[in-house]
């Protein structure tokens, strides 16, 4: 399939109930509103496809942006091509999935996370933030540098709620990976979590809540996933 094709092929599943909720959490337009199992089904007929991406990435369609993210082959992305999606992506399902999935199964996740956290600009700063959870969920617990992860939990537990909006949801999130997926930090993150406390962000006209990281991390030990890897974080 072109990306021409595939762009068609979306507009023929334009899905108005999902559009309209999809509005209501910040989507930006361009997009149809097609349902996620939907674009997986495309992704199943495509598989991964680096040069495709690109192309679905640029077309500035969600839909099409957040295909993207699915069928991204995250070894052949450049740096350069990976700070470009974090800039251009139109909204929180964009930079906190597709871009963070992405960012996180290439070479460059570790840098660029880092570099993303540091940014005034919103949505870098959350991709930043989302690629990090990303990264220590899939990465062996010896691959990761447990001391630069125990200052970023010191750095949230310090800043967090004073912090942009969808930056403390990111953040929270980073807590309740690092917890859930990296067997060292457990108990810190427990702590952290329980100081931090109540964790508030306008989540738009939904009835979205934030999540307990402390109540997630201990669900997650209950259920007996406490660091089991991924194998993907794309989904």
């Amino acid at each position: 399939m072109t990306s021409k094709e595939i762009i068609n092929e979306i507009k023929s599943l334009e899905n108005p109930s999902v559009k309209k909720i999809f509005l209501k959490h910040g989507a930006q337009e361009p997009f149809y509103g097609v349902k996620v199992e939907e674009l997986k089904k495309i992704q199943k007929k495509v598989k991964m496809n680096y040069a495709l991406s690109l192309e679905l990435f640029d077309s500035g369609i969600s839909d099409a942006m957040y295909l993207a993210g699915l069928i991204s082959d995250p070894q052949k992305m450049s740096k350069k091509e990976l700070q470009q999606w974090a800039e251009n992506a139109t909204w929180y399902m964009i930079s906190e999935y597709a871009v963070a999935w992405t960012a996180a199964e290439s070479k460059h996740g570790w840098e660029l996370a880092l570099e993303w956290i540091e940014s005034d600009v919103e949505k870098i700063a959350c991709a930043g933030w989302c690629t990090l959870s990303c990264l220590v969920s899939l990465a062996p617990d010896e691959n990761l540098d447990i001391k630069k992860l125990k200052l970023l939990l010191s750095r949230v537990e310090k800043t967090i709620h004073a912090s942009p909006n969808r930056v403390r949801h990111t953040m929270n999130g980073f807590v309740i990976s690092c917890g859930g997926y990296v067997a060292e930090l457990t108990t810190l993150c427990i702590q952290i979590a329980k100081k931090i406390g109540t964790v508030k962000v306008n989540m738009g006209d939904t009835a979205c809540k934030v999540p307990s990281a402390a109540e997630y991390i201990l669900k997650m030990k209950t259920r007996g996933n406490l660091g089991k890897k991924k194998k993907t974080v794309k989904c």
